[in-house]
């Protein structure tokens, strides 16, 4: 067996490390909890989360390609649950908790189907693999966090039930300006002149034009996944971030992280004192195959058990970071571009990859190994 496969698989024999007994707070996206009082609240939270992992005897990717992602899909999987966490807070809410063996929400089956590993599922391993090849990676490669970020927002565009804007900020710094077009993208529009249109126009690549648009969907923002790349450090990451890295996780708005070291990647969803609690997606499970109403079992989907943790300064220092936490800034925040930044044409969300080799060089090198995202 690839040892990369061993993570949960061995945690299932009784390794399963329980949270510690503190009064240290218990951070999860946002959230607090008592590790002293609250740990069914707690395991009840972190099986709420979809737990997106290995999987093996699926169709094969492309119709001749692998049928496992086992020992290269890691970082792919994290991809998807981060994602998944956006897509639980758009459609459920921070709130809702999963029901084993209960009648699941519609919102929720359909959120599941989008990442089933098949390929007409919106973002299914299938799907991130094959866009993954217009960013320079072979079905099969292993990813770095940054060309799963940018599969990622190829694929939300084609979306159209979750709307998703996903926006990757550059050099540190996040500028509003840019935010605002790419979340209220109908305000560049004259409405009068749509509505004498007779060809739909297209919005940042959604096929549903700004006339398809109600009245009030006009004034709404657009929601939004916020990824913004750094680096705390050189080698190890500085003790001066700790504390800010920590606040981002305790952001009603925070997603978590993706990343890792080389060639193994977690989710990170939050902390308890210097500690980050991940799901690890390093064990291998057989593909589900929905029915034709689709519905399938799901409990492999959900963490039943306690989550990994990490002490912080194992960190690699390349992270991502989502608000101005108290402590050494981590980033920028602008009103608009910078003269010294690239132009903003690199974040076209339309489906033209003409420009991948600019983002791969941008956006995947492989010293940026962590992504915070927050919606």
């Amino acid at each position: 067996m690839d040892a990369a496969t061993l993570t949960y698989d061995s945690l299932r024999y009784g390794e399963i490390e329980d949270f510690p007994e503190t009064s240290e707070p218990v951070w999860i996206l946002g959230k607090q909890f008592s590790a002293l009082t609250e740990k069914d609240e707690i395991l009840a939270d972190v099986a709420s989360r979809l737990w997106l992992t290995y999987r093996k005897n699926f169709q094969p990717i492309g119709g001749t390609g692998p049928t496992s992602d086992t020992g290269w899909g890691c970082m792919l999987r994290c991809g998807q649950m981060i994602l998944g966490q956006a897509l639980i807070c758009r459609h459920l809410g921070r709130d809702w908790t999963w029901s084993p063996g209960q009648r699941q929400r519609a919102e929720y089956i359909s959120i599941l189907n989008a990442f089933i590993d098949k390929k007409d599922s919106y973002y299914s391993i299938h799907q991130i693999a094959q866009m993954g090849v217009g960013e320079g990676k072979s079905i099969g490669q292993w990813y770095g966090p940054n060309t799963v970020a940018q599969v990622l927002k190829k694929l939300a565009i084609f979306d159209s039930w979750s709307r998703l804007a996903v926006h990757v900020a550059m050099d540190n710094t996040v500028v509003i300006e840019e935010i605002k077009r790419l979340c209220m993208p109908w305000l560049d529009f004259d409405r009068g002149a749509c509505a004498a249109s007779e060809e739909p126009l297209e919005m940042n690549g959604d096929l549903e034009g700004a006339c398809a648009l109600a009245e009030e969907e006009t004034a709404l923002w657009k929601p939004l996944v916020l990824l913004i790349p750094l680096r705390l450090g050189l080698s190890d990451i500085n003790e001066a971030y700790f504390e800010p890295l920590k606040q981002c996780f305790m952001m009603p708005q925070s997603l978590g992280v993706i990343g890792g070291k080389p060639n193994s990647a977690h989710y990170f969803i939050g902390f308890v004192g210097h500690e980050l609690i991940y799901l690890d997606p390093h064990t291998t499970q057989p593909a589900v195959d929905p029915d034709e109403g689709g519905q399938f079992p799901d409990d492999s989907y959900h963490c039943q058990h306690p989550p990994c943790r990490m002490h912080i300064c194992e960190l690699d220092p390349s992270i991502a970071a989502v608000s101005n936490c108290r402590g050494l800034p981590m980033f920028e925040l602008v009103e608009s571009q910078p003269s010294h930044l690239i132009t903003a044409d690199v974040l076209n969300l339309t489906p033209d990859f003409s420009d991948s080799d600019r983002l791969e060089r941008f956006f995947d090198s492989e010293d940026e190994e962590f992504e915070i995202l927050s919606l």
